[in-house]
């Protein structure tokens, strides 16, 4: 008896010690209900902002209330049985063994739930496999452990860039976590860059790994799909809701799992092309950074671009001009090792201006598509010219 007492006495000790522990963390921890994300407590899904959330939702509580029901009526009926025909209270046992009947019952019964189960499950789930005429596709790359979001079709196509842990962050994890009373709740889910989609477009996700097996989660959207290496896999969304919603990876990869967050930004679409726009002229000037030392193959593949756009309409695309129009193709200017000469041409043009100048060009332009023809058709001269020459050369 008093050793039950003092198990008893001990399980209490413990369950409040617990519980006093569990207090004191929260209380130094304050936290909040983060709108797109987790909320304090929450034992439901998250709210759902697009129709396959939904869907699954009504999936969640359809199978749960099926399968209660099942397990009320027959362990009812199990109990009820036991207690009623039970030996104590002199009942005797049947003596036959088997009913048809029944056996047509069970066999039907649960045949005909399974099918009323499955009906509207299979029906999701082919929605959810269903990525064709998407308005926009992104790829996301799983990398440890980050997110690489590349805008491969649709409005913004060409903009790349990675999503890592706000540093801010990382730096408070590091230190233990918030401290005592800051209130952080999108804690260990700010990114540096939030993926940005317009409001009610099909957005198709491509995903994929550079090593390890991740996981692209946003549970407000309904989508979790793996990202493995060397396989390329993909799934949908349609936010409805203007905002900010996360998730993560939900794959164990490594040691650093918990630091690799997903930030969705749905915005208007007049918000999603100023977005865009602002984007692509990032890119530009990246690209056209005169400082930028270009390999051989990625010059010329610009160069193609700009020859395509500025020159080609009278040099022709495969060099070799028309009437009055000299031929770039084997010609002298274009071969000869002084690359300051094709250079002048560009810069200042020539033949009274028969040859315009192409100052308007950029540095890099005007390197790339002089490279282009020192590299295309039967020019093979291996020269290369980098934009800083061309920087050099205007002064």
């Amino acid at each position: 008896m008093i050793k039950s007492i003092s198990n008893h006495l001990a399980r209490m000790l413990l369950a409040a010690g617990v519980w006093g522990s569990t207090v004191a963390f929260t209380a130094a921890h304050a936290t909040g209900d983060l709108p797109g994300g987790p909320a304090v407590n929450q034992l439901n899904l998250h709210p759902a902002v697009t129709k396959i959330a939904e869907e699954q939702a009504w999936l969640h509580w359809f199978m749960l209330i099926v399968c209660t029901v099942i397990f009320l009526a027959v362990f009812g009926v199990m109990f009820y049985s036991i207690w009623k025909h039970r030996k104590s209270v002199g009942h005797k046992p049947a003596t036959f063994h088997e009913s048809v009947t029944v056996e047509i019952v069970w066999t039907i019964v649960p045949f005909v739930i399974v099918i009323l189960m499955a009906l509207p499950a299979t029906k999701v789930i082919v929605a959810m496999k269903d990525t064709t005429n998407a308005d926009l596709t992104i790829k996301a790359t799983g990398m440890q452990w980050k997110w690489g979001y590349d805008y491969i079709k649709g409005e913004g196509e060409g903009i790349g860039f990675t999503s890592t842990l706000d540093s801010s962050h990382r730096a408070m994890s590091d230190a233990g976590g918030p401290k005592a009373g800051e209130v952080v709740d999108n804690y260990l889910l700010k990114v540096d860059n939030a993926l940005v989609v317009p409001v009610d477009k099909k957005v198709r996700i491509i995903t994929t790994a550079t090593d390890v097996i991740h996981a692209f989660m946003v549970p407000s959207f309904g989508i979790k799909q793996d990202a493995i290496p060397g396989f390329v896999r993909d799934t949908w969304f349609r936010a409805e809701k203007v905002g900010d919603y996360y998730g993560q990876c939900a794959e164990l990869c490594g040691k650093e799992h918990a630091y690799m967050p997903i930030h969705v930004k749905v915005v208007s679409a007049e918000d999603y092309s100023k977005w865009v726009d602002v984007e692509k002229k990032k890119l530009a000037a990246k690209a056209d950074d005169p400082s930028k030392v270009w390999t051989l193959d990625d010059i010329v593949k610009r160069g193609e671009k700009v020859y395509a756009a500025n020159c080609a309409a009278c040099h022709q695309a495969n060099g070799k001009g028309a009437g009055p129009i000299k031929p770039l193709d084997g010609a002298a200017v274009v071969l000869d090792a002084d690359k300051a000469k094709q250079i002048s041409v560009l810069l200042n043009g020539q033949n009274n201006g028969a040859m315009p100048a192409w100052k308007q060009l950029s540095d890099t332009e005007i390197a790339a598509v002089i490279t282009y023809t020192k590299n295309n058709w039967s020019n093979k001269t291996g020269q290369i010219v980098q934009p800083a020459e061309i920087v050099a050369a205007r002064k």
